[in-house]
């Protein structure tokens, strides 16, 4: 990064609030943190292969969620 970068990012963070800080460092360490592809579940090999075999599934046969969550309401009277 450029010196007048930094300079200007220090000029404006200079009277900035402790929040505004704790805020502005996040961002950065999400910035400069390796992306990974890991995933925070785990599937097993049945439900990856239900999931891969839906990826090219047709997408007219899908039913919208908040169509689906009223019927189930209606049907079972909640």
């Amino acid at each position: 990064m450029e010196t007048i970068s930094i300079d200007l990012l220090t000029r404006k963070l200079k009277n900035a609030p402790q929040s505004v800080l704790e805020r502005v460092i996040g961002y950065v360490d999400a910035l400069v943190e390796p992306t990974t592809n890991a995933k925070p579940y785990n599937l097993s090999a049945t439900q990856q292969q239900i999931l891969d075999s839906q990826l090219n599934s047709d997408k007219s046969t899908y039913i919208d969620a908040e169509l689906l969550y009223d019927n189930l309401k209606n049907k079972y009277e909640l």
